[in-house]
């Protein structure tokens, strides 16, 4: 023992290698994947090539029972080399994964929209790029908004049917709007017989306050455009940020030749309840621009705010294709495979 010490390595189980980007477009891999990802496998490579990076515990609430049958289900598909993964540096604590679309996830869609990966778009180098992004926190504070109206959905409380029925990408609202307005994202909430949809500001307070505000003339002529009147919220990080901002924003929403045709409200991160089982935008947090008083409403309860609001009729696919992937991922995710005790193993 003191001559010829055991290696730490020997002391450690196998650990299959991942295959290269080379091997994971490959047809033996190819072949292999198509007996084991699950529909929901598939949903979470459209996801995330859709929103570029979802941290272990998004994808979790999105679409896992538990955080531990995630991070299993995870774990295997990196090993798969379906999606790829990295840790940024936080000052304090340890940062949850984030996971982005690997070469073997690429190619899958690829092939299940019938392009070569090549015209599909996909980079692994670019998809890899987000993790030193300046806007990686803005992107992941986006996906967090969103994925908690999700998690709400698929918990709702007894009686109550709600659903988020659209999500789009800050990406996808550039290529559709991006010469008048880049919103943070786009989204459609359904509570009961209640629809309401609108275009995402999410301030970390990054940018200067009038800044944040000069943005509102560009959804007015988006607005005049278009001919179709979608709200615009506006979520900040506190209370006191969101007093100041409702100033400026009310001087230029003032200013419109038709502020009616550019409905606004604004909500702050630290009025949800901390004491909620789950929290979300979904609450009662939202104050309009354009009532008097300060009585908060809750996301479903804006459309009495906005009673010339027509509730949205158009569909993901009424909109014209401008990608590969024409259509974005329904935000809610598909129900567990049931096919078999092999398939219902891996959904848990």
């Amino acid at each position: 023992m003191i001559t010829d010490p055991t290696r730490q390595r020997a002391l450690r189980g196998h650990t299959p290698a991942r295959p290269t980007p080379r091997a994971a477009s490959s047809a033996d891999h190819l072949a292999m994947l198509a007996r084991r990802l699950t529909p929901r496998d598939r949903w979470i490579c459209r996801m995330l090539w859709e929103h570029r990076v979802l941290t272990s515990h998004q994808i979790t609430a999105l679409a896992f029972p538990s955080f531990r049958s995630g991070r299993q289900r995870l774990r295997e598909l990196h090993g798969w080399g379906v999606v790829d993964r990295f840790r940024p540096l936080v000052a304090t604590g340890t940062a949850p994964m984030h996971y982005v679309l690997a070469p073997a996830g690429a190619t899958v869609l690829a092939a299940e929209n019938g392009v070569d990966v090549k015209d599909f778009g996909y980079r692994h180098e670019r998809a890899f790029g987000i993790a030193h992004s300046l806007r990686l926190a803005h992107t992941v504070g986006v996906n967090e908004w969103f994925t908690a109206l999700v998690d709400r959905a698929r918990h709702p409380l007894p009686g109550e049917d709600v659903a988020l029925t659209a999500w789009w990408s800050e990406t996808r609202c550039a290529r559709h709007f991006g010469d008048m307005v880049k919103p943070d994202g786009y989204g459609r909430w359904r509570a009961d017989d209640r629809q309401v949809e609108w275009f995402l500001e999410y301030d970390l307070g990054t940018e200067s306050l009038p800044k944040v505000a000069g943005k509102i003339t560009g959804y007015a002529a988006l607005a005049q455009a278009t001919g179709i009147t979608t709200p615009l919220l506006v979520w900040l990080l506190t209370a006191q940020r969101e007093a100041n901002a409702r100033k400026l924003i009310h001087r230029v929403w003032l200013d419109l030749d038709t502020p009616g045709q550019v409905p606004i409200a604004t909500a702050a991160a630290d009025l949800l309840d901390p004491q909620a089982i789950r929290p979300s935008p979904a609450d009662e947090v939202w104050l309009p621009l354009n009532t008097a008083g300060s009585t908060r409403r809750s996301l479903s309860g804006l459309c009495d705010a906005w009673p010339h609001v027509r509730p949205p009729t158009a569909t993901d696919s009424d909109v014209a294709p401008l990608s590969a992937l024409t259509l974005p991922p329904p935000p809610m995710p598909p129900p567990p495979a049931s096919s078999g005790p092999e398939q219902a193993q891996r959904s848990r």
